[in-house]
């Protein structure tokens, strides 16, 4: 009789392998899904990255096509004239040309002051200035030029305020004397005292004229009278044609009186009463002062002042707009 096979242990594998192909196939999924998710999550970040890129340079390009128009920034010009002009500073002329062109061009100048505060000079100096001035106003018309006297804008110095737009003085500014003065000494006598005897030659009749040591001459004297009167009316012209009709007729406008700053505006030498701050804030609505004044050095200075002092020895420098 044939005994019943117990099921071995490998007729149970079939069930096992079941069971084992179910978990396999449970961790491929989870596995699969975790790939997929990392794969959005990749794809994700890609696109979102992107967008961020787009965001970035679409307000990179917005913000420089329509950028706002700023302002660009508007200050006073300043350019102070002091001390005597010409006599001290053989090309003070040329200094004050440089500053003032360099003034009119720059950017952001709403107007240009002259920051006066001299008795006068050079009438070749002075004059030089105001042509200067008189042609930088018409190459830059919408550029105001203002003269702002101080303590004193008188002689040489009121021949360039004379080239301003407007004149503004001080209540107890020196201002005027428009005239000319040449002057000397003479010495004659003194030789004769002493017991000097002038030796004097010339090649010219007038080569010697106004010798401290010769006797005066009428007609020389008249020579220069002339030559006075000429620089006057250069000067009374120079005036008339900047102040215009608001110049008051009087008998004492050119003949080299001063005037304190309150008559000078009544009598239209100048426009009103105010100082740089004043004007810079009030008139050119420009509180923000640059200076543009030249700035000399040392060695400069010294070998100029070394030059004009052997030029007063010679003699070389004693016609002046006071």
């Amino acid at each position: 009789m044939t005994e019943p096979k117990t099921p071995s242990v490998e007729s149970g594998e079939p069930g096992v392998k079941s069971e084992n192909s179910t978990e396999l196939e449970r961790l491929v999924e989870i596995l699969t899904r975790e790939l997929r998710k990392d794969r959005s999550r990749r794809r994700w970040f890609r696109v979102w990255a992107f967008v961020a890129v787009l965001v970035i340079a679409g307000s990179s390009l917005t913000w420089f096509l329509f950028e706002p128009e700023q302002q660009p920034l508007t200050y006073t010009a300043v350019i102070e004239i002091s001390g005597l002009i010409g006599l001290d500073q053989e090309n003070m002329a040329q200094d004050l040309a440089s500053s003032f062109e360099d003034a009119f061009s720059a950017d952001g100048t709403a107007g240009v002051v002259a920051l006066i505060n001299s008795p006068g000079g050079s009438p070749v100096q002075s004059g030089q200035v105001y042509r200067t001035l008189r042609g930088l106003k018409q190459e830059y018309p919408e550029i105001p030029l203002i003269a702002v006297i101080s303590d004193i804008g008188a002689s040489g110095a009121y021949y360039i305020a004379a080239a301003a737009d407007e004149i503004y003085v001080d209540p107890a500014s020196i201002v005027g004397s428009i005239g000319v003065v040449s002057g000397g000494f003479g010495f004659v006598e003194t030789l004769k005292k002493l017991g000097v005897e002038r030796r004097l030659i010339t090649a010219g009749d007038r080569k010697a004229m106004l010798d401290p040591f010769s006797p005066t001459n009428p007609e020389e004297e008249q020579i220069i009278q002339e030559i006075l009167d000429d620089i006057h009316s250069q000067f009374i012209y120079a005036v008339q044609q900047g102040r215009g009709a608001r110049l008051k007729e009087d008998s004492d406008v050119f003949s080299g009186r001063v005037w304190s700053g309150r008559e000078a505006v009544h009598l239209g030498l100048a426009d009103g009463t105010a100082s740089l701050t004043e004007v810079a804030e009030g008139v050119l609505n420009a509180p923000i002062i640059v200076d543009f004044s030249v700035q000399r050095d040392w060695r400069s200075a010294v070998f100029e002042q070394l030059g004009v002092s052997i030029a007063k020895a010679l003699g070389l420098s004693s016609l002046q707009l006071h």
